[in-house]
């Protein structure tokens, strides 16, 4: 059999063993993340958190993931992602089902805190094990596969969450202490199935032949790299490396800025919980799809680099216009397409550093990139957060979060200037 067919099989078995897994991880990891928005709709009321005070409890999760995201990669370079993804996901699910026990503004910070501290790395983590197993040719698409983890948590956790609020008061328990159990629960059960099924390279997976173990070895091998960097400290200092910190800062400081405070946006016009909950699936449904063809179009032109300016574009044209037309269905079609450019720029960004990060310098790459980016989950929820409780609008917050993935572009095209050769 051909080395190029032996290859094509063993990239087959990859994507249906790694993918479907990784993609359900990464769904329960946004859903665990994003169900606080739902939990607003009671929980603010019932505990007396302001919105000044939500925005900065929902968005506090941020530092602790930022905090410890370079130590946990490298912990994971050390461990070996499969140990380590295992140990990430089973300590988040316990503590992700732990907000349940959130009690006033004190304990919700405290609580949010360590969920972001014990899902440090996950990401990052899951993009150093990709890379490890694909060559440039797949990786847009196997990372928009993983990605759609994003909106789909926000596709089946919308309508799952408002339906879940509805046990209040069953067994003395409220709606949302009952929907942070339940969404929290699953993800120790599937931490232990990743710690049975997953292989850190082809090098040490039982289910590839030697010879496609091989194929695959040397077609990851053989990538072309622009300037390649190994050594983690060089990695830090490379100009590429903190323009992708500051591109990822915008968009991750707009993507949650908008994410956290949707269900409560669609609150205004909508009275039902369950009703919010489908209302705000739509844009995540319509962002996954556009988010799939959009990197199948950059895994065939190769143009990563010009992609995520078009896509940081796109958002922020999105969000400038939800705030221009004041009629609802207009603004959230508007709201609907800057989450496609928000979603879709995900998937093209994440391509960027594989092309010269590589060994502990891609562990540690990739986790300082996200610890930075992340950062902008804080910023975001907190600043509509502030907005909206001086200006009495989400009109301001929308804006301002126009203003960070506008950076964003104009970000990329200064990388541009180091990455010539697209």
């Amino acid at each position: 059999m051909a080395a190029e067919t032996i290859a094509q099989t063993a990239f087959r078995k990859i994507i249906w063993r790694l993918m479907p897994l990784l993609t359900v991880s990464y769904i329960l990891n946004y859903l665990d993340r994003g169900n606080i928005g739902f939990a607003a709709l009671q929980m603010n009321h019932q505990l007396g958190l302001s919105a000044a005070q939500f925005g900065v409890g929902a968005g506090i999760l941020s530092l602790g993931y930022c905090t410890f995201e370079i130590p946990s990669n490298l912990a994971l370079y050390r461990f070996g992602a499969r140990k380590w993804i295992a140990r990430i996901m089973i300590t988040w699910g316990f503590v992700a089902a732990g907000c349940a026990l959130i009690q006033g503004p004190a304990s919700f910070y405290s609580i949010r805190f360590l969920l972001g501290v014990t899902e440090a790395g996950f990401f990052p983590g899951i993009a150093f094990l990709l890379s490890q197993w694909f060559p440039a040719e797949y990786r847009a698409r196997m990372l928009a596969i993983l990605l759609l983890g994003v909106p789909v948590s926000s596709v089946v956790g919308g309508p799952v969450s408002g339906a879940l609020l509805g046990l209040d008061q069953i067994g003395g328990l409220a709606g949302w202490q009952w929907m942070f159990i339940i969404e929290g629960l699953p993800t120790i059960v599937l931490g232990f199935v990743v710690l049975w099924a997953l292989a850190d390279s082809p090098a040490t997976a039982s289910w590839l032949t030697p010879e496609e173990k091989t194929a695959v070895q040397a077609q990851i091998a053989a990538e072309p790299r622009h300037k390649p960097v190994s050594h983690l400290w060089t990695a830090l200092k490379d100009p590429r490396v903190l323009i992708l910190a500051l591109i990822q800062f915008g968009f991750t400081t707009g993507s949650y800025g908008v994410g956290i405070w949707l269900p409560q946006i669609i609150k205004t016009h909508f009275h039902d919980n369950l009703t919010v909950g489908f209302v705000s699936a739509g844009p995540y449904i319509i962002a996954s799809i556009a988010m799939l063809v959009w990197a199948g179009i950059v895994d065939r032109s190769g143009k990563r680099i010009g992609n995520l300016i078009l896509t940081c574009g796109l958002a922020t044209v999105g969000l400038v216009l939800s705030v221009v037309f004041a009629e609802f269905w207009l603004s959230f079609f508007w709201l609907t397409v800057a989450l496609v450019g928000i979603t879709a720029a995900r998937a093209v960004f994440w391509t960027v550093p594989a092309r010269f990060l590589t060994g502990v310098a891609a562990a540690g790459g990739l986790a300082f990139i996200n610890s930075i980016g992340t950062i902008g989950g804080f910023v975001g929820p907190a600043a509509v957060g502030w907005l909206k409780s001086a200006t009495g609008s989400f009109s301001a917050g929308l804006i301002g979060m126009a203003g960070f993935l506008l950076l964003s572009a104009v970000l990329a095209v200064a990388l541009r200037l180091f990455v010539p050769r697209e």
